[in-house]
């Protein structure tokens, strides 16, 4: 197995988990918060990541189990500006909080797709969508790398602290560009590193799974744009995550008359991550993870206090 193929695995695996939590309805234990984001982290990090992103109008009437799955580092529909009858895709889409909110923004004539690989996120998301009543949705299986929509389909793309996680970042770039439709725009939400931290410093600050490690940096991000041709990006920084690293707004938008992205040789930098050092149990083994006890014998050395996912 590639280090990309384990990268891919840890992440699933972790979301996996963050899913159930949720889903499980269960308080705070080793395996089982209601919060998706205390499941994969080992320290409150809600100033950062997570639902308090949102204001509390704009959550108020969603399901809980979407506002409590909520992993992202901001607000992309703040920046997204969706216009009634618009086609929105949302990748990485967890638990549904941003496709739900964007299907209200479109209204009955626009429609909001919802991208994720993760099949208990899916099942979340889709009970969610239920839960809210919202027709105009449709929660999709896929990678943000290829993703399953035709050529120009969507008008805007949005994504919220996920493209970190891609061990392919150029091609999630290519595939958000051949989706849009000329003169369609990206709204983003990721963290984003500043350009004097190297990949290994930036593994330093966090592992790839908190969405730390695998964090581009601002001239890398606006380089991988310009590269698959989008025009009129920018980065704009608006809280830290880590030191030198931020939770960013990233826009861009297809030109007009654009059809499919030019080829490129941009290359995203090799992302420094030991997957051991931070891995959870896999998805498999979590049921024997739940109790304190079984933890040395499931996790091995990497047994971890109760109150974060499995082991670490």
């Amino acid at each position: 197995m590639t280090q990309s193929d384990e990268l891919l695995e840890h992440v699933r695996d972790r979301y996996a988990a963050a899913a159930k939590a949720v889903g499980s309805g269960s308080g705070a234990s080793c395996c089982g918060p209601t919060d998706a984001l205390a499941s994969i982290s080992d320290r409150d990090e809600s100033d950062i990541f997570g639902a308090g992103r949102y204001t509390a109008e704009q959550t108020g009437d969603l399901p809980a189990e979407a506002v409590l799955a909520s992993l992202g580092c901001g607000n992309p529909l703040a920046v997204a500006e969706l216009r009634e009858g618009e086609r929105v895709l949302d990748l990485g889409s967890g638990g549904g909080i941003d496709v739900l909110l964007s299907a209200r923004r479109v209204g009955d004539a626009g429609f909001a797709y919802g991208l994720d690989m993760t099949d208990e996120m899916l099942e979340l998301a889709r009970a969610n969508a239920i839960k809210a009543g919202a027709t105009n949705v449709e929660f999709l299986k896929g990678q943000i790398e290829q993703i399953p929509l035709p050529d120009a389909s969507i008008d805007v793309v949005i994504s919220n602290c996920v493209i970190n996680l891609s061990t392919d970042k150029p091609a999630v770039l290519a595939e958000m560009f051949r989706v849009l439709t000329p003169a369609g725009r990206i709204g983003i939400s990721d963290v984003v590193a500043e350009d004097h931290l190297s990949p290994a410093e930036r593994a330093e600050r966090g592992s790839y799974v908190s969405c730390i490690a695998g964090a581009l940096s601002e001239s890398e991000y606006l380089a991988g744009l310009a590269a698959v041709g989008f025009a009129d990006a920018e980065v704009v920084f608006t809280h830290e995550a880590a030191p030198g690293m931020h939770a960013a707004v990233i826009r861009a938008t297809k030109p007009e008359g654009a059809t499919a992205p030019p080829a490129t040789t941009w290359t995203a930098p090799l992302a420094v991550a030991a997957v051991g050092e931070s891995s959870c149990c896999s998805s498999g083994d979590q049921s024997s993870c739940c109790a304190p006890s079984a933890k040395a014998e499931c996790c091995g050395g990497h047994a971890h206090v109760s109150g974060s996912c499995g082991c670490r």
